[in-house]
């Protein structure tokens, strides 16, 4: 059965990381937004160098997610299973980003 959630009702991101000691994969479940970012940075600083973003159970995000996402990868960090529309995205802004310089 599917439940509607109330106008402006808050829908949570979970993380769950995996390391094998090289590498931490971050899979990330649900609505990522702007205000999860300070959390998601700060675990992205304790396990660098080498990440994955795992981003098959990822519902929605906003642009500031989108932007966070697209710098990281430009870091080295691999998009896993990316949903296509956060891939097209990333590609629409970068290719937006590159004719405002």
């Amino acid at each position: 059965m599917a439940r509607r959630l109330p106008f402006g009702a808050s829908v949570t991101l979970r993380i769950e990381i995996a390391s094998d000691g090289e590498t931490a994969t971050f899979r990330l479940s649900g609505c990522i937004e702007e205000v999860h970012l300070g959390e998601l940075q700060a675990q992205v600083q304790r396990y660098r160098p080498r990440l994955v973003f795992d981003l098959a159970e990822t519902t929605l995000v906003d642009l500031a997610v989108v932007r966070f996402l697209a710098a990281h990868e430009v870091e080295g960090v691999e998009l896993l299973r990316c949903p296509r529309y956060i891939r097209e995205w990333i590609a629409q802004d970068r290719s937006q980003g590159t004719r405002r310089t």
